[in-house]
């Protein structure tokens, strides 16, 4: 009679089945006059033995017992090894993760850093165009003397900056920031100023009808210093400006270019 179980991983062996091998094995064991050592201790004092008790039987209920324990034991082992494994594998997921969420979280950084930099680049660039960016002195004027115009009324024989149309009393501006070095009495250019430009260079106002700083004071691009007018070497009221290299009288230059050189249209 043959005897069949249904598969599957750990499906433990039917009774059937088990008690089949196990009677098999005990019959083996019959053969070679082994069962004589597992027989029951009644078994050994007498030759009568109990209907139902025999060392055959009890040797096959060790055996089922024994294999029983074999079959939950290696069980168990398998369930250990597939929670460590899974373990394993949630741990590295973990991992996975968490690498996957800092690499995000750098680059994020990485991104806003380097747009942060760029914001303050840029502020900078604008801040640094602004200070080398000048205005006119005189708001809605023109040039009505150029720089080196030759006459008898200046005593180097030429024009050492440039005059502005200007009624007295018109508003005057530093063209740039800078810091006055010179306010009051300048002889032939009447009340003046002279400011030093935040860039190194000076730039002088003459002819003035009033005087609105003092020297030491900071200026700001556009702010009003004074008022023209028509004091010192003068035939009318209009405003005498200039640039130089240095704060006195013979260090000009070019007026007209150093103005258009900061954004003035002139």
């Amino acid at each position: 009679m043959a005897f069949t179980r249904a598969t599957g991983k750990h499906r433990r062996a039917s009774r059937t089945a088990r008690t089949t091998r196990n009677l098999a094995g005990i019959a083996t064991l019959a053969a070679s006059g082994v069962v004589a050592s597992v027989a029951s201790p009644a078994l050994a004092a007498t030759d009568e033995s109990a209907p139902h008790d025999t060392g055959l039987q009890q040797a096959v209920v060790m055996g089922d017992e024994l294999a029983g324990r074999i079959e939950a034991q290696a069980d168990a082992q398998q369930a250990a090894a597939e929670a460590t494994a899974a373990r394993a594998k949630a741990e590295a997921e973990a991992v996975r993760l968490a690498d996957a969420a800092k690499k995000r979280a750098d680059e994020a950084k990485k991104k806003a850093d380097e747009e942060r930099a760029a914001k303050v680049r840029a502020a900078r660039e604008a801040e640094r165009k602004l200070l080398n960016t000048f205005v006119a002195p005189v708001t809605g004027s023109y040039v009505s003397t150029g720089y080196k115009a030759s006459s008898g009324l200046w005593s180097s024989g030429s024009h050492t900056g440039i005059d502005f149309h200007a009624a007295s009393g018109t508003s005057v501006h530093a063209v740039g920031a800078g810091t006055v070095v010179e306010a009051g009495w300048g002889g032939a250019y009447g009340n003046n100023i002279v400011l030093r430009m935040n860039d190194g260079t000076y730039t002088q106002y003459g002819h003035l009808s009033s005087i609105g700083v003092t020297v030491g004071q900071s200026v700001s691009r556009g702010e009003q210093i004074a008022l023209s007018g028509n004091t010192g070497n003068t035939t009318g009221p209009h405003l005498h400006f200039e640039a130089r290299t240095g704060p006195d009288y013979g260090s000009d230059i070019d007026p007209i270019a150093y103005l258009r050189a900061h954004g003035v249209s002139v």
